[in-house]
């Protein structure tokens, strides 16, 4: 072809078995020029591609961006680098020298004014979801491509797979989010309508660090050479004009409008195959994501995997890319490789231990659950038997808990339990199970409510106890001390969508703020994420009502990409000072209990085969 002067590609190399294109132009309708590597196989016959898109540069080894994540991946997880050189891994994309060889195109893109790619950062929004669509159709149409272009990729990676998709990008074949948020606001922005602060500490470690612009702070690629995160030196003052405040723009949208609605899964429009692979310990961000894709995508032609571990390990496996490329084998090559023969749902069962047993299922929740009702109780049990009479168990700012006799919603005397709990509110346990129990599947409580103010935030973590009292925690997403299950409500948010509310999974519109009536008693539904766990006999179960984040009473924990220690609930913290003001969120709050208030907590117990 003629030389028609516009943007190149840096260099084309012949090394590892493997033809690359270093910093590949890719020109936006705007006339913006992002850039990508392309790994391909060295043959003349078109073959499917794998395209990621995303913020955390291209040329950042992920040894060198992530020491502490790869370090543990490596030690815990071998086959996570063996048969590779690992100069080519990146952070929670796919390693080439396992693709390539297998007949795949590797296709990564530095999105939007990071990496090597000029412009202005604005995470997960429209004009990111737009690239991402001309990406897909580039990569579908180019010479050495079969005109199928697949998305598989970790957390980011992942949650701008179910933007894209919404689009249709006539080229896409089948998408595979692994561990990836989907519904922006209710994922991570505003868990039950109380804000989090990750997206803003995430955005200062692992965006800003490599924004187009920054010079050698960002490094260089030892691939290439070339700086990771472009030619060009910005003063800062145009690097902080060429990025949103992100943080800023989640605190100006406190309910669900469209600033998040743009950058959430249209869960209509998705109508490719899906595999969605999510974490029982990714309760701060991406669990919620992955199931609601799978439920609610409109393909029928979607899959399921659930598992543990942590957030990135298990991508890279054995086990890991061999699901990956069966998938993409049958969707991107057409192999008839059985597939869609596979049970719909195939689940990593969890023990107390932290292994796991594979099952296949048919559906969400799984057909067999037999929903039980534990009811709450003003002695602080959980039990199947309705309490005999009322009661009242509250927490204060301070968390000094009380309990009492109550009738008809209003308090009369009776035996109150003070205790000092520094704003870690009630616990509500059974007595040691009498026999082995199995709960996989989302859960929810309701939960009959007064407080002093105006508005309470209600914390609910399901905990699990070894008959010795130590508490079963697990390696989460992030936080090496996970707790079995959390759930988060505003009070004020307690409006449910009749249309899209089960029993199981509460679905609130986040549109508006409803104050209580202080002192009067609301009836809350509430949320808990999906777990998966096998109880012991002789182990008790927990729901605790909080009023802040759950705290793991042990040590804690740290990874050198996340700017907190992880002590519990890793870095997905609500601790805005400005969304949670003292004089409304520090009152009293009174959980109602018996008679004509039922609170109780809803399980997904799965019977024995």
């Amino acid at each position: 072809m003629p030389d028609d002067g516009g943007p190149r590609p840096f260099r084309t190399q012949l090394i590892d078995g493997m033809r690359v294109e270093w910093d590949v132009p890719i020109e936006m309708d705007d006339g913006i020029v992002l850039r990508a590597d392309v790994f391909r196989p060295v043959t003349d016959e078109p073959v499917p591609v794998i395209m990621t898109y995303g913020p955390y540069a291209k040329g950042l080894p992920f040894q060198r961006g992530y020491p502490s994540a790869w370090e543990a991946m490596s030690r815990d997880h071998p086959d996570t680098v063996a048969g590779t050189s690992n100069k080519y891994q990146n952070w929670e994309v796919v390693d080439p020298e396992k693709w390539v060889p297998h007949g795949y195109a590797c296709v990564r893109v530095d999105s939007r004014g990071t990496g090597r790619s000029p412009g202005r950062v604005d995470p997960f929004s429209p004009r990111e979801t737009r690239d991402f669509h001309d990406c897909v159709e580039w990569a579908g149409t180019r010479e050495w491509s079969n005109g199928r272009v697949g998305l598989n990729g970790i957390s980011y990676y992942a949650m701008n797979q179910w933007h894209v998709a919404s689009l249709r990008p006539p080229h896409l074949a089948a998408i595979c989010p692994w561990e990836g948020a989907a519904d922006f606001y209710r994922d991570g922005a505003y868990q039950g309508g109380i804000r989090s602060t990750f997206w803003d500490n995430w955005y200062d470690m692992q965006v800003k660090t490599v924004q187009y612009g920054v010079g050698e702070v960002g490094g260089r690629n030892p691939n290439t050479g070339q700086p990771i995160c472009g030619d060009e030196v910005l003063p800062p003052e145009e690097l902080a004009a060429n990025r949103t405040d992100l943080g800023a723009d989640i605190r100006a949208h406190a309910f669900d409008d469209a600033y998040h609605r743009d950058r959430s899964a249209h869960w209509d429009a998705i109508d490719v195959p899906v595999l969605s692979c999510g974490n029982w310990g990714g309760q701060g961000l991406h669990l919620r994501g992955n199931v609601e894709g799978f439920v609610r995508a409109a393909s029928t032609r979607k899959w399921l995997e659930m598992h543990g571990h942590a957030h990135w390990p298990l991508f890279y496996t054995d086990y890991g890319v061999d699901l990956q490329m069966r998938f993409f084998d049958r969707y991107l090559k057409d192999e008839p490789n059985g597939w869609e023969d596979r049970p719909a749902v195939q689940l990593q069962i969890r023990h107390v231990d932290g292994t796991f047993t594979e099952r296949g299922e048919d559906a969400w929740p799984l057909p067999s659950t037999r929903w039980t009702r534990l009811r709450l109780t003003a002695d602080r049990s959980l039990t199947e038997e309705p309490p005999a009479t009322g009661g009242t168990a509250g927490f204060t700012a301070s968390g000094e808990g009380v309990s009492g006799k109550e009738v008809s919603g209003k308090e009369v005397s009776g035996e109150r339990v003070e205790f000092a709990a520094s704003g870690d509110g009630v616990e509500f346990s059974t007595p040691p199970l009498p026999e082995r129990t199995e709960i996989t599947g989302p859960l929810a409580a309701k939960l009959f409510v007064s407080s002093t103010t105006t508005d309470a935030d209600l914390f609910l973590v399901v905990r699990v106890y070894s008959p010795n009292g130590e508490e079963v925690v697990f390696q989460g997403a992030l936080d090496p001390h996970t707790p079995v299950g959390q759930g988060w409500l505003r009070a004020s948010h307690r409006r449910l969508d009749p249309e899209l509310s089960t029993p199981y999974r509460p679905f609130h519109p986040h549109d508006r703020a409803e104050p209580l009536e202080p002192g009067a008693v609301h009836e809350l539904d509430i949320e808990i994420l999906p777990t998966s766990l096998v109880i012991p006999a002789g182990y008790r179960l927990a729901l605790q009502v909080r009023g802040r984040d759950y705290v793991y009473p042990g040590p804690s924990a740290r990874l050198s990409n996340l700017k907190n220690e992880l002590t519990g609930c890793g870095p997905f913290l609500h601790n805005d000072p400005a969304n949670r003001p003292p004089d409304v969120y520090a009152g009293r709050t009174t959980l109602h209990v018996g008679g004509s208030h039922a609170s109780y907590l809803l399980l997904p117990v799965i019977p024995p085969a």
